[in-house]
């Protein structure tokens, strides 16, 4: 009895399907354009709602998606083309649903936004890197990008309108000794942008400051004609912070606080010298303005 009941459902499930229906089916989509030349910057519709009249085998196996091919619109200028609305589709449906009378589309408007694609090289820089550091280090080497420049690609918009060099943002903060990681490439506009490669290689050197309480000479340079300098100070008390790999390069007899004169005329102006002769990276913590008179 089990047998002929399956038997007879097996007999009346495939008559029916051998009749004409109308319903409503959800067709998957494809857009044809040159993937070499333009970039969707949102996603594009997957499918469209349409009400058809076809044989139930063909409304069931486009019901199922199963091997079922995706209905395709062609755009020959996809840049230009921001909505289509529902109304137009029949006209490219005609001859891919040949097994179907299609009575009308249900989905309204399907809304694009595709850009012409382009590419270009930029640099790389350190993002803000003097607040990388531990308190009381800093940075006693050029920064080392390897490579110093990549290769970006995508939506024509966010390509043109990219600074450059971009900025690297290095997650480690409190930084006390010599760096060397490779770093991923992070660009406003996220998966448009392709970047080539996708990561670069950054390292320096990282030094302890030390504190330095000294004096130093001060000079007056370009001094205008006829102007006679006083100086009730011949020397200058100075704080500095040097790198302890730099301490032995520091010489106090080579350091001058330099006053440049140059644009000076009359009256009476606060000056802060410029300090030469030190180590490379020492850092001025503390040194008085030059009060000068003419």
């Amino acid at each position: 009895m089990v047998l002929c009941i399956f038997t007879a459902t097996v007999f009346w499930f495939f008559n029916a399907l051998n009749k004409e229906y109308t319903t409503t089916i959800s067709f998957p989509l494809e857009f044809d354009y040159n993937r070499d030349r333009y970039i969707p910057v949102k996603p594009l519709p997957q499918d469209v709602r349409i009400n058809v009249t076809g044989i139930g085998w063909n409304l069931f196996r486009r019901s199922t998606r199963v091997k079922v091919p995706p209905l395709v619109i062609p755009l020959e200028r996809p840049a230009d083309v921001r909505k289509i609305v529902g109304s137009t589709l029949p006209v490219f449906f005609a001859n891919q649903l040949s097994d179907f009378q299609i009575n009308f589309v249900i989905t309204d408007t399907l809304m694009l936004a595709i850009e012409p694609k382009a590419s270009r090289k930029v640099g790389l820089k350190l993002h803000d890197p003097a607040s990388l550091f531990q308190t009381g280090h800093t940075l006693i080497s050029p920064i080392l990008i390897i490579p110093d420049s990549i290769i970006v690609e995508g939506p024509e918009r966010l390509i043109l309108g990219m600074e450059d060099p971009v900025s690297l943002k290095i997650p480690q903060q409190n930084i006390d000794g010599n760096f060397t990681e490779t770093i991923p490439i992070e660009i406003p506009g996220g998966a448009l942008i392709r970047r080539t490669p996708p990561t670069v290689e950054v390292s320096f050197q990282v030094d302890l400051l030390v504190e330095v309480t000294d004096s130093v000479m001060l000079e007056l340079v370009n001094l205008p004609d006829k102007a006679w300098p006083y100086l009730q100070n011949k020397k200058m008390p100075i704080i500095l912070a040097i790198p302890q790999s730099m301490l032995n390069f520091y010489d106090a007899d080579s350091v001058k606080a330099v006053v440049d004169l140059s644009d000076f005329t009359r009256g009476n102006k606060k000056v802060l010298p410029e300090v030469k002769g030190l180590p490379p990276f020492t850092k001025v913590i503390k040194l008085d303005s030059v009060f000068i008179k003419r």
